[in-house]
């Protein structure tokens, strides 16, 4: 379980870029929810114009998930996307620094009675989300009325650390960091729910290549079948997004039927379909930034981002 507390280090000159960022961050964040909403599509549109790399990154993930596609919906859906990037960072202020009471006005859960019913029979809930770019308000959302044990990678920076863990662990019981697979299973075991996302390329270790959309061999994470296998766990999926037309945001949650079995291939190739379906709830939302495709079947072959 990780806990950062502040350190007088944290006044040090190397820090005060930081302290900066978050000081206008925290400013923006009791802006009136719509404007901040418009500032953000402001600076997607202009990470759009000067973010070369990620820009091709994106938009690579895209032809690859989506051939059947021509390029003016693919371009759509990148601009929409990169816009949606910019909005991110303002929810990322909202999500760390609103009020319960604010955050429970403007996201709405459905299905978390299939969490508690779950934990009532004596189970622990192992809840599979994605990378949605509205993730942190919707996560902090869902966990006001079923606190969730949050599995997630610690910032590098000491200092945004430190915000990020006490932002993200207002609504929800606490964090573990995306090593400590043992807190995870212990968590479980006193029927905790926990929210794990297996949607990223973690690497070649532990991981099968299996279909998610068009590619057919996408290295995807073996260790969601460690915690979902577990004695006495249930695993649930967890859609969240913004709404449409901006009043806010929409958490669906259900049990992932069918699942698991004990075929390691056919349990994987059940979650990607689960966050595929998830994804094309809002396709424009998704972090298509990342590289999840960066590891190839064979280490041989060239990457599909040269």
């Amino acid at each position: 379980m990780l806990q950062p507390n502040f350190k007088l280090s944290f006044l040090l000159p190397k820090y005060w870029l930081t302290w900066l960022a978050v000081f206008i961050l925290y400013s923006i964040s009791w802006l009136p929810f719509k404007l901040q909403l418009a500032m953000g599509r402001v600076v997607g549109r202009l990470f759009f114009n000067i973010a070369s790399k990620r820009k091709h990154v994106a938009l690579t993930n895209l032809r690859l998930c989506f051939p059947e596609k021509d390029e003016q919906e693919l371009q759509r859906i990148l601009k929409k996307n990169f816009e949606n990037t910019g909005i991110a960072l303002f929810e990322t202020g909202m999500g760390w620094w609103w009020p319960n009471w604010r955050i429970a006005r403007k996201v709405k859960v459905i299905g978390a009675h299939h969490i508690t019913s779950a934990q009532a029979q004596g189970n622990g809930v192992l809840v599979l989300g994605m990378h949605n770019l509205s993730l942190e308000m919707c996560a902090r959302g869902a966990g006001i009325d079923n606190p969730l044990v949050v599995f997630y990678r610690p910032h590098n920076n000491p200092l945004m650390e430190f915000f990020q863990h006490r932002g993200r662990a207002r609504s929800n019981k606490y964090m573990l960091g995306k090593r400590d697979v043992r807190g995870l299973l212990r968590a479980l075991n006193n029927k905790e729910a926990c929210a794990y996302l297996p949607d990223q390329d973690y690497g070649r270790n532990k991981s099968l290549f299996v279909p998610f959309f068009a590619v057919k061999e996408t290295a995807t994470t073996t260790g969601t079948l460690m915690f979902a296998r577990k004695r006495n766990t249930k695993t649930m999926m967890m859609i969240p997004r913004r709404n449409a037309d901006d009043s806010g945001y929409t958490v669906e949650i259900s049990p992932l039927e069918n699942f698991p079995t004990k075929n390691d291939q056919q349990d994987l190739i059940t979650i990607n379909q689960a966050l595929e379906k998830a994804i094309m709830v809002q396709p424009e939302q998704y972090m298509w930034l990342h590289r999840r495709f960066k590891t190839r079947p064979n280490p041989e072959d060239a990457s599909l981002y040269n």
